[in-house]
């Protein structure tokens, strides 16, 4: 592991501008470049801190917070610990804004974020690769169906409706994606039911994506997030492992 530098960043784009944390190697030279996704909960210690820990790996690494639009992070008052008693009524106040990022606005702002890598000195040249949990793992999936030139490995955690019957349910980009992919649902999360992980294998098997998808036994959905009490530092630790064995094979 190395030392890292993380800074906060601001990203142009057609809405307004994105707040962003943007963290890399502390040694000057240029890494490959991950875009990392937020779940729901948004830009908070605990996930900088999972973003400054790939970037110890060696990645310079982007997380923006995708609901600029409502404002700076935190878009809503967090606890330091969310537990089930405190769930309801964060995300009675998330829920709206979750709904205002549709496919459209989410695709749009992930031009901005892979334009502003491209150009920034700590990203070496070339494809990048994508991370993210609960929605983030949603738009991973819709970033590398739609930028398959920019993408080069995608990956996704504790994703919910990944595979739905809506008419733009990301999985129906399968046929356009060229990167290489590793999805890890949680068994007990009935906002990614059965049904839908083999629905999603099938679309990527179909579409002859490179991929594997895979079910943590016993684990919750939210299991990587350390601030929650859906934790699971086990289904987390696979998840790290998972993923930098992806990225190994990236760049």
């Amino acid at each position: 592991m190395t030392a890292v530098q993380g800074t906060t960043a601001h990203i142009a784009t057609e809405d307004g501008t994105v707040d962003a944390w943007l963290t890399h190697p502390a040694d000057g030279a240029p890494h490959p470049a991950v875009l990392f996704y937020m779940d729901a909960f948004g830009l908070r210690p605990g996930l900088l801190a999972m973003a400054d820990r790939l970037a110890e790996s060696g990645y310079t690494v982007l997380v923006p917070n995708v609901f600029y639009r409502h404002g700076p992070a935190p878009v809503t008052e967090l606890p330091e610990f969310i537990d089930p008693r405190a769930r309801p009524e964060i995300f009675r106040r998330i829920a709206p804004i979750m709904q205002e990022l549709t496919p459209e606005r989410a695709m749009r702002d992930a031009d901005a974020y892979l334009r502003w890598l491209a150009g920034h000195p700590a990203v070496a040249g070339g494809p990048v690769a994508v991370t993210g949990y609960c929605m983030g793992a949603v738009l991973s999936l819709r970033t590398a169906g739609t930028y398959p030139d920019r993408v080069a490995a995608a990956a996704g955690f504790h994703g919910a409706g990944l595979a739905s019957d809506a008419p733009d349910s990301p999985h129906l980009l399968a046929d356009r994606i060229t990167a290489e992919l590793y999805f890890a649902h949680a068994d007990q999360d009935p906002s990614m039911p059965e049904e839908q992980i083999e629905r999603l294998e099938q679309a990527l098997t179909a579409a002859g994506v490179r991929h594997r998808c895979e079910v943590y036994a016993g684990a919750r959905h939210g299991y990587t997030q350390a601030d929650t009490a859906a934790y699971d530092k086990e289904a987390d630790e696979r998840h790290w492992a998972a993923l930098l064995d992806l990225l190994s094979r990236a760049f």
